[in-house]
């Protein structure tokens, strides 16, 4: 089984081929945001400390988030492998990851890096609507639900998030090229870094993918 890591700008496609991957091999996608999120529903220690942060509009510090993904990590269905996605963010947060892994005898396998055009993924954030009811995300051009406004999997409404638009997809996507682009050396001196374009259908991402894994 594979020990992944999907870098990636906002809107690159990695939560459509995180999904594929977790399916094929059977490893736990680990996305930060839902990480988040359930930590918070249910109401556990490190999800109340995230809270007052997130309530506050202010990030959450870099130990709180490593302690979360650490505590994922220990569970037992990513014992033989999981695919981390939105983490690590920074270099610090890879190496903290790595320090972890070393611990536990093992160590990432791939990190995949999707690389993808500022005007692709404003094209896509613009056009992403995301189901309310179970977080199914589609695009109203490129992936878009059988009936308007109807999610496919639960039926329930589909809406547009209110920070997809214009201006804050190219705040976002330079943040990312600022402080999160620098694990890309990083991961390269790791020499688990391997690359493939995301500008294209999800299918050829996941083509590349599976031919750089070796299935």
């Amino acid at each position: 089984m594979f020990r992944l890591v999907l870098l990636g700008p906002p809107a690159a496609g990695k939560g459509t081929l995180a999904g594929k991957l977790s399916l094929k091999y059977q490893i736990p996608h680990i996305s930060t945001g839902e990480l988040f999120r359930n930590k918070i529903k249910e109401g556990t220690p490190l999800g109340k400390k995230a809270k007052e942060y997130m309530d506050k509009g202010e990030l959450v510090p870099d130990q709180l988030v490593i302690e979360m993904v650490e505590e994922r990590l220990s569970a037992e269905d990513c014992q033989k492998g999981f695919l981390l996605d939105g983490y690590p963010r920074t270099v610090y947060q890879a190496e903290q990851l790595d320090r972890y892994l070393a611990e536990k005898g093992v160590a990432i396998d791939k990190t995949i890096d999707m690389s993808v055009d500022q005007d692709v993924t404003l094209a896509r954030m613009l056009g992403r609507r995301v189901c309310k009811t179970c977080g199914a995300i589609y695009h109203v051009t490129n992936m878009p639900p059988k009936e308007e406004g109807v999610c496919d999997v639960c039926g329930g409404p589909l809406y547009q998030r209110v920070d997809d638009n214009e201006e804050t997809v190219k705040v976002r996507f330079r943040i990312y090229r600022e402080e999160t682009n620098p694990l890309v050396d990083y991961y390269k001196k790791t020499g688990t870094l391997v690359q493939i374009d995301g500008n294209g259908e999800w299918q050829r991402a996941y083509t590349a993918a599976l031919a750089i894994l070796g299935a």
